[in-house]
């Protein structure tokens, strides 16, 4: 067993930059149950990605009902009608294969990289997962200690864990970005079997989601797995309900404090911004990697190296369906106040408003954002991510050959001018995350 993931872990190793370096050529089509199937077939080393991609994500939930969709992200491995409790897992594991999931605001992503000569392993888990998953009493239960024990690592008991929750909260008055993804145990712990079910029947339907298949295949023999496994699946009843919630437009900056289990303050920054595909995310995410990547950043070397009132510092844009924003924090040295660290940042900001970024700088820019680019489909379950993300959210899984253009078209001057838009005191929160008071 450990030999064929050891195998199996070479194998993806390198994949690295043999795919991904040219166009991505693909295939698409939708069943007559809605499901849309990408193909995307390379034969440069034996392994295939099995990935389906639900239009589900924490923004979908009942208020009421906060973490459906990170719940059922767990729920889903418990089996199906044909696959006993807590044997998911182990049919792709005696495989050689990998697998996982995860959840966003916008959705969640079911992924498996198995041996080529397993895909019809693959298409017959995740049907069963569409089809008849085992939505019951008893994985209910399994899984609501799961994520409590997963909340107490990562949120609870994870310095600065409550970071972002504690942003999105403040960012956000009316919008579903308000709460965390893994939601609230309390809505869990009252949730009923019944809602759980129905949740199922809405969101985990073929008719919302994708089936992108990346890696060492024959496209006509997939076609025929895949008709043979998914065909059959009913659509969905009724259109999937979408949140149509507008946040409305921030006029005045939200200060808060927040006291957690750490041992050195934090500054927040977060800042509204256009949802992503959208031409200004464009230059706003050029604009964060500007201040953050790399030691050579601005934030970095400003705040870290220069005047040493950080341990680190960041500035990255969550990349959502709906107008998100863009984050910033700072983690004070000793001794260093938030205030100080603070004005170091927005100091930063001001450079970028007042001043175009040289050409030597703006060409590392460019540099750094086409290598990231080609990393992100330097595997074969990359690719079929990206395949499933850009139809799903942009209904054009060909920007995954042609969206670097829109990074590529950005300027100087667009940089300058995204920062003065949308880095304004008024469109933004301000959290000191900081150590609890000692008694």
């Amino acid at each position: 067993m450990k030999s064929c993931i050891y195998i199996l872990g070479i194998l993806l190793l390198s994949a690295t930059s043999v795919v991904g370096q040219n166009k991505v050529e693909f295939t698409e089509y939708d069943l007559d149950n809605g499901l849309h199937v990408i193909l995307h077939e390379d034969h440069s080393v034996p392994l295939v990605a099995v990935t389906v991609m639900y239009h589900v994500g924490s923004k979908n939930e009942d208020p009421e009902r906060t973490g459906f969709a990170h719940f059922f992200e767990h729920l889903l491995f418990e089996g199906s009608e044909n696959i006993e409790r807590g044997e998911f897992d182990k049919y792709i594991e005696n495989a050689g294969g990998t697998l996982n999931a995860n959840t966003s605001f916008d959705r969640t992503f079911y992924h498996e990289v198995l041996p080529s000569n397993q895909l019809g392993l693959g298409l017959w888990l995740e049907s069963e997962r569409m089809l008849h998953a085992k939505v019951e009493k008893v994985g209910i239960e399994t899984q609501r200690e799961v994520v409590k024990e997963e909340k107490r690592q990562r949120v609870d008991n994870q310095p600065y864990g409550a970071l972002l929750a504690e942003t999105m909260k403040l960012a956000y008055t009316e919008h579903p970005y308000k709460w965390p993804t893994i939601g609230s145990m309390e809505h869990l712990n009252a949730a009923t079997e019944s809602e759980f079910i129905e949740f199922y029947k809405t969101y985990y339907v073929p008719n919302n989601a994708v089936l992108s298949i990346a890696g060492d295949i024959n496209i006509k023999e997939a076609k025929a797995m895949i008709d043979k496994y998914f065909s059959g699946i009913p659509k969905g009843q009724g259109e999937v309900p979408r949140p149509n919630v507008k946040e409305p437009k921030k006029t005045a900056e939200v200060r808060s404090t927040y006291h957690d289990k750490i041992q050195l303050p934090a500054v927040v920054q977060a800042y509204h911004i256009p949802a992503q595909g959208t031409d200004d995310f464009y230059a706003v995410s050029m604009l964060s990697q500007l201040l953050s990547q790399g030691q050579s950043s601005r934030l970095h070397r400003s705040l870290v190296d220069e005047k040493q009132l950080a341990i680190a510092s960041s500035s990255f844009p969550l990349p959502t369906e709906d107008p998100g924003v863009t984050l910033a924090f700072a983690i004070t040295n000793l001794g260093v106040t938030p205030e100080q660290a603070e004005a170091a940042m927005d100091a930063e900001y001001e450079k970028v408003k007042t001043e175009l970024i040289s050409e030597k700088e703006f060409q590392k820019l460019r540099n750094q954002v086409e290598n990231d680019f080609v990393s992100q489909n330097s595997q074969v379950a990359g690719i079929a991510e990206s395949l499933a993300n850009y139809h799903m959210y942009f209904g054009d899984a060909n920007l995954i050959n042609t969206e670097i253009k829109r990074y590529m078209a950005v300027t100087r001057e667009d940089i300058k001018r995204v920062a003065n838009e949308y880095f304004t005191k008024e469109n933004r929160v301000v959290l000191y995350y900081l150590p609890m008071e000692s008694n």
